[in-house]
């Protein structure tokens, strides 16, 4: 079953200094049709104004992903953490058995746009923890590049459950296959441009792709375009 979202579709909440795009249930929004995909149990789609952000506020089991896709995020946690993180740079915590965090835009002038993921982890009560990792941009060209994982790969985000993180700028009428193991899923999401896969589902700026029973997807590029892609179980 692939079912497609597109961006209008999206619970959309405008804070002033916050703009949010909501891919699953989350805070005001509820629809008990739409809670998760597999263990991807948030996926927000935040611009947050300079000078603004979300104050320290507690987590509980939970891996927390952050993708920042322009501007700066500032990260402070109550296990002594600091860090601040651009495009190229992945910042991971587990919430574990409970994390007090804030984050944050430190820029005076310019907005910070990112992606933040919750997933549910495979194992309970665990010790809390950050990392921030930095991958090549240049390795994105027309390549699916991981940039989370379960696995232990260097330059890659560790996750304590069995799904990885792939980010490509694929270039126009280029083309990238993806095989995983029957039975999993895959989540598919346009950041920038307009791509298609399996010669049929045209998804474009912001759209989603939720993919169930369908193993192997070959994406192409109408025009340069920079995706997400999630395997997860």
């Amino acid at each position: 079953m692939i079912k497609i979202i597109r961006d209008n579709e999206r619970y959309k909440a405008d804070h002033g200094w916050l703009n949010s795009s909501f891919s699953f249930s989350f805070a005001n929004y509820y629809d008990p049709d739409n809670l998760q995909f597999g263990p991807l149990r948030v996926f927000n789609d935040d611009i947050v104004q300079p000078n603004n952000g979300f104050g320290r506020h507690p987590h509980k089991e939970m891996e927390i992903v952050s993708i920042v896709l322009d501007g700066e995020l500032e990260h402070e946690d109550s296990e002594g953490h600091t860090a601040t993180t651009t495009f190229g740079e992945i910042q991971r915590m587990t919430a574990g058995t409970g994390i007090f965090h804030s984050e944050t835009n430190p820029s005076k002038e310019k907005p910070v746009s990112f992606l933040q993921l919750w997933i549910q982890p495979d194992t309970e009560n665990l010790k809390p923890s950050y990392e921030k990792t930095a991958f090549s941009v240049e390795k994105l060209r027309n390549n699916l590049l991981p940039i989370v994982s379960h696995n232990a790969l260097e330059n890659v985000a560790h996750i304590q459950q069995d799904t990885t993180l792939y980010l490509s700028d694929l270039e126009k009428e280029n083309e990238i296959t993806f095989t995983q193991e029957q039975g999993r899923k895959i989540y598919l999401f346009v950041i920038e441009g307009q791509i298609v896969f399996n010669n049929q589902y045209e998804l474009k700026k912001r759209d989603t792709a939720r993919i169930n029973e369908t193993s192997t997807i070959v994406i192409n590029a109408k025009e340069n375009s920079r995706f997400l892609l999630i395997d997860l179980p």
